[in-house]
């Protein structure tokens, strides 16, 4: 069996977080739809006018579309510095912290036939952005 070069593997990882940050903020859903694993599931969790909470859940399709009409671009901070942690990767498994201006992210990722995917992100507000 042949061995993976891990540096290899890490760099896609990060090349894959940078498509579907980048994605995002500069409008393009070819990036964005290269990034996400068809099966998606991207959550955060809200509070309702009430003051109750609630559990927003955002699909692949939905990303797509909302980076098509250009609402990542209305959010661009303008200085796109980002933190990107490869935390762990395991065979063909990858957990990712990403800290940006704008928002803080944990993702998990696998290694499709077609390169890495996101398949869960659990996001939130940077403490202190603007947006």
């Amino acid at each position: 069996m042949a061995r993976r070069d891990p540096q290899a593997g890490r760099a896609a990882i990060e090349r894959t977080v940078l498509d579907y940050f980048e994605g995002w903020f500069g409008g393009d859903p070819a990036r964005m739809q290269r990034a996400l694993h068809p099966e998606l599931v991207k959550r955060s969790l809200d509070t309702t006018p009430t003051g109750g909470e609630t559990l927003r859940t955002i699909t692949a399709d939905a990303m797509v579309e909302a980076t098509a009409r250009g609402l990542g671009t209305e959010e661009h901070p303008g200085d796109l510095r980002m933190e990107i942690e490869i935390e762990d990767v395991l065979g063909e498994l990858a957990n990712v912290t990403v800290r940006s201006p704008v928002y803080t992210e944990y993702l998990h990722l696998v290694r499709a036939s077609d390169g890495w995917k996101i398949v869960n992100d659990v996001w939130q507000q940077t403490p202190g952005s603007a947006s």
